[in-house]
């Protein structure tokens, strides 16, 4: 079965998550210091790229970076693009939704006080100008989803970064119709509507941010707590 490790967070393991969810890939969700039983200051020097998450194979081979992890995954589920034009528009797709990693996960997960407000006001026209730019290239297309009727890695990624975007503000999205009907559109997918209902609660964010796992609520963050 497939490992994917990470930290107590809602970051970089969500669209791998949903689409290996979607396509019914089976993977074990493991803490970094429960898979390497030490301080992630002592892993860090062993895994690919000195970063996480990781995914790791049966036979041990461990894929690091998010973008290749989603790439593994999606030649898994077979559900990659044939065609290398449209391909290579799913792949810039996915990377200008990568992009949204650095100004929101950070601060959502970790940011507290006025620290967490100048960063939301800061931030702001920038994510603005992200989202007119990706609801442009979504209305391209007639379906629900970029290039076809197929989510894959894009669009996970995507709604990760929008989803997280409410935490920041829930009026961030308001001038979107056409995300907004993109999330409600993932959130139709039943595997995927089982994992949002299941999955550790974000809450307190800005405040003190807190995962809520098997009922008891944990410090986002890289330690065990």
């Amino acid at each position: 079965m497939l490992k994917l490790i990470y930290f107590k967070m809602r970051a970089l393991a969500e669209a791998p998550q949903m689409l290996m969810r979607c396509y019914q890939v089976d993977y074990q969700y493991v803490m970094s210091w429960d898979h390497f039983d030490d301080h992630w200051s002592n892993v860090k020097l062993r895994v690919p790229f000195k970063q996480l998450p990781i995914l790791e194979l049966d036979d041990g081979t461990q894929i690091g970076q998010s973008i290749a992890i989603l790439n593994y995954i999606e030649s898994v589920a077979g559900i990659e693009i044939a065609d290398p034009a449209k391909a290579a528009e799913a792949s810039s797709i996915l990377q200008s939704a990568q992009e949204l990693f650095a100004p929101l996960n950070p601060t959502v997960n970790f940011a507290v006080g006025d620290d967490f407000e100048s960063k939301r006001l800061a931030m702001r026209p920038d994510l603005e100008s992200r989202f007119s730019d990706l609801e442009r290239y979504l209305n391209k297309y007639e379906g629900k989803y970029f290039i076809d009727d197929t989510p894959r890695a894009a669009e996970f990624a995507l709604f990760h970064h929008l989803d997280l975007s409410k935490k920041l503000d829930p009026d961030l999205l308001s001038n979107f119709p056409r995300l907004l009907q993109f999330i409600a559109d993932v959130e139709g997918i039943t595997a995927i509507l089982e994992y949002l209902q299941t999955r550790p609660e974000l809450v307190n964010v800005g405040v003190e941010p807190n995962l809520i796992i098997n009922g008891t609520a944990h410090p986002t963050g890289l330690q065990k707590t």
